[in-house]
């Protein structure tokens, strides 16, 4: 559970910039959608760069989702671990 914690918190502790990388992969990957569409209708090229860039998107988008999830989960684990210590067994 210690090395959970420390994942977490590790993930968590800039929130931030986790925002920033989840809105640079949501930009990202509308600029890969658009461009695989804009390639259904046009030059295949398109569709090509498109599919290139998705997986960079998805990376950031769900990088930056993961830290902004972390950090509401580390202010979860904060707040068990402050009741169990405060915890009377009578």
């Amino acid at each position: 559970m210690t090395k959970f914690k420390h994942l977490v918190y590790r993930l968590g502790q800039e929130p931030k910039t986790s925002l920033k990388r989840f809105f640079s992969g949501l930009g990202l990957f509308v600029i890969a959608a658009s461009l695989i569409v804009y390639g259904y209708f046009n030059s295949h090229y398109f569709q090509i760069a498109g599919l290139v860039l998705l997986p960079i998107a998805l990376y950031f988008a769900i990088y930056g989702y993961l830290g902004i999830f972390a950090n509401r989960f580390s202010q979860v684990i904060a707040k068990v671990d402050e009741s169990a210590k405060n915890r009377d067994i009578f």
